[in-house]
C-alpha cells in the first residue's frame, strides 16, 4: 500500500464520521497492493493447506486481507438486484509499540457495501472505516464473526455456515442468510496464487463459489424479500503486485450447468496480459481445473465512460476457454456500477450467455475492473 493511502486510512479511522458515500479522487486499487511499507510482514512463499474454521479468520502477520461477498438476487416477481459486501483489513505496523490508550491499534479496517437495483436503474455504494480497537472492528472464529461496527458476517459457533450477512446505511440495507453448496476451492498452486516473479509476490486465495442466499434487501424506504446465489472470495498476503501492473480484470461467474469460473487478468503498463494471470473452473462436484493465461481468451466488446470520474471501462466481454469448449458473453446489468470511493474501481453484477460444447449456457456473476 502506498504511504499516501496509509496516511488516508489512519486519518479516516481517527475521524468521527464512519461512513462515506463520495470521494472525488478515488485512489487506484493497485496502490493498496504496492511494495511500500511492507517490511516486517510475513510473505506468501510456501504452499498452504487451508484449515477451517481458522483460515476464515484474520491473519494479522500479513499486511492486507479481505473477505468479499457478492451475489445476484431476485424477488418473487423476478425483480433483479446485485450486492457487494466487503471487509478489508490493513496492517499499520508489524511490530507495534505497546500503548496505554485503548484506542491504540495496529490494524485498520475498511468496508464497502453496494446494491444494484436493475429495474430502478440505481447503483448505491457506501464505505466505512474503523480501527481494530474497543470492539469497533475485527474477526473471531468462535463464534465466527467478521465485523466493522454494525456491518457483519456471522456464523453459529465455529461453523461459518449458515452465515448471516448484515449491513445497513441510510439508503440501502441487507439481511441475508447464505449456505454453501460446494466446499472451498483453492486457487493457484497448492494454496499459493503467484502474482509475479518476485519472491513473496503472491497471496493465499480461496473461494466459496456457490452459496444459496435468502433474506431481505432494502433500497431507500422499500424492503424486498429476495433469494438467489452468492459468492465468497478470501485472500491475504503482503505486497502481491509487481511494479509494472496497471490493474486487473476479474470475473466470478456462476453458470447454469453448475460450473463456476473465476478468472483474473493482470494488466501490465503496456496493456498486455501478465503471464501470472490465472483462475479456476469449478466443476459441479466441486473439483477444480486450473486456468493459466494461455487457457483464456478475453476480448472487450463494449466500453463505458463514467460521467463522474471520466474513467473508461470495458464492460462487455467475450470469454473463450477453448480446452473446455466454453464460449461466453458477459454483460453488465447496469453500466453505472463504479465505486467512486476512497478506492475507485468498477465492480458490479453481470449476466452471462454462451455455450459449453455447443450446449446453451446462461448465468450470473460479478466482475471487477481496476486501473482504468
Amino acid at each position: 500500500m502506498s504511504r499516501i493511502v496509509l496516511l488516508a486510512i489512519v486519518f479516516l479511522t481517527a475521524c468521527s464520521e464512519p461512513e462515506k458515500t463520495i470521494s472525488p479522487q478515488g485512489t487506484s486499487a493497485t496502490q493498496f497492493l504496492s511494495e511500500s511499507g511492507t517490511d516486517g510482514y510475513k510473505r506468501v512463499v510456501s504452499q498452504r493447506t487451508f484449515e477451517f474454521p481458522a483460515d476464515h479468520g484474520s491473519h494479522d502477520d500479513y499486511q492486507n486481507e479481505w473477505w468479499y461477498f457478492t451475489g445476484n438476487l431476485e424477488t418473487p416477481e423476478e425483480r433483479h438486484f446485485g450486492f457487494e459486501l466487503t471487509f478489508f483489513r490493513f496492517g499499520l505496523d508489524p511490530t507495534p509499540t505497546p500503548r496505554k490508550s485503548e484506542w491504540g491499534t495496529s490494524q485498520a479496517w475498511m468496508g464497502h457495501f453496494t446494491v444494484t437495483d436493475t429495474e430502478g436503474g440505481k447503483f448505491i455504494a457506501v464505505e466505512r472505516f474503523s480501527r481494530q480497537a474497543l470492539g469497533l472492528a475485527g474477526s473471531q472464529t468462535d463464534p465466527f464473526k467478521i465485523w466493522l461496527e454494525d456491518w457483519l458476517a456471522s456464523g453459529d459457533g465455529q461453523k461459518i455456515f449458515p452465515l448471516n450477512l448484515n449491513a445497513s446505511s441510510d439508503r440501502i440495507g441487507l439481511d441475508l442468510t447464505v449456505d454453501t453448496k460446494k466446499p472451498p476451492v483453492s486457487h493457484g498452486n497448492e494454496g499459493v496464487d503467484q502474482k509475479g516473479p518476485e519472491i513473496g509476490n503472491a497471496s493465499h486465495y480461496y473461494s466459496l463459489t456457490k452459496l444459496n442466499a435468502t433474506g431481505t434487501l432494502r433500497v431507500d424506504e422499500t424492503s424486498f424479500d429476495v433469494t438467489g446465489s452468492a459468492w465468497m472470495d478470501r485472500e491475504w498476503g503482503t505486497s502481491s503486485l509487481s511494479k509494472d501492473i496497471a490493474g486487473w480484470d476479474w470475473f466470478g461467474l456462476q453458470l447454469s450447468d453448475e460450473r463456476e469460473i473465476m478468472y483474473y487478468r493482470l494488466r501490465t503498463d503496456d496493456g498486455q496480459s501478465s503471464p501470472y494471470s490465472g483462475g479456476s473452473v469449478v466443476l459441479p462436484d466441486g473439483e477444480r481445473i486450473g486456468l493459466s493465461v494461455n487457457d483464456v481468451l478475453l476480448e472487450p466488446l463494449e466500453y463505458w465512460t463514467s460521467p463522474e470520474t471520466g474513467a473508461t471501462y470495458p464492460l462487455s466481454w467475450q470469454i473463450s476457454i477453448p480446452r473446455e469448449k466454453i464460449e461466453l458473453i458477459v454483460q453488465p446489468y447496469l453500466h453505472e456500477q463504479e465505486l467512486n470511493l476512497t478506492v475507485r474501481y468498477w465492480e458490479g453484477a453481470v449476466r452471462v450467455t454462451g455455450t459449453q460444447a455447443e450446449e446453451t449456457l446462461t448465468g450470473n456473476g460479478y466482475a471487477e475492473f481496476t486501473g482504468y
